[in-house]
């Protein structure tokens, strides 16, 4: 078994329950606004669950266009903040930063969309590991506002260690 697995499996096994600021999101996924759709996560259970929130205002780039007269967050950005919630949970859970991990999304199943998520919302991103093979994730996730299922998917993630800019050129 691999170190990493061991870590995952040992913190895991703690049941630990935490929460992080936006500043720790941002040291462990490299997401930034506009793309940084998590404000902070409650109820974080180390290798199993976390619980995302994501403020949404009127502010947010993405209204501008979808739709002015009738503003709505596009279907896909409510995924998106499931898989940043997931992405930190991952990374938070081996204890590894974004300066040299990265998560990348592999698949996304059974997506579907019930209400529309307006400015002045609270989005609520809850998240379940279903499973875990080595450097791969499967989530099970949930968005709400006020307590009413927006949105949900199954999806998939996979952790790479960084590539370094020299090695890109």
């Amino acid at each position: 078994m691999k170190d990493n697995q061991k870590e995952t499996q040992s913190q895991a096994s703690n049941q630990q329950t935490l929460s992080l600021s936006l500043e720790q999101i941002i040291q462990r996924i490299p997401h930034r606004y506009p793309m940084l759709l998590v404000d902070r996560l409650e109820k974080v259970r180390l290798g199993s669950e976390a619980v995302g929130i994501k403020g949404v205002t009127i502010n947010e780039p993405f209204f501008q266009g979808h739709f002015p007269d009738l503003p709505v967050m596009p279907g896909v950005l409510i995924i998106e903040a499931m898989a940043q919630t997931a992405a930190v949970l991952v990374m938070e859970s081996m204890n590894i930063t974004c300066r040299d991990h990265v998560v990348y999304f592999m698949s996304i199943q059974d997506a579907r969309f019930r209400k529309p998520v307006k400015p002045g919302d609270r989005l609520e991103m809850h998240v379940v590991k279903s499973h875990q093979r080595g450097m791969v994730w499967r989530f099970s996730g949930k968005s709400s506002v006020d307590d009413q299922i927006v949105a949900q998917a199954i999806f998939t993630a996979q952790i790479s260690k960084r590539l370094s800019e020299k090695s890109l050129v």
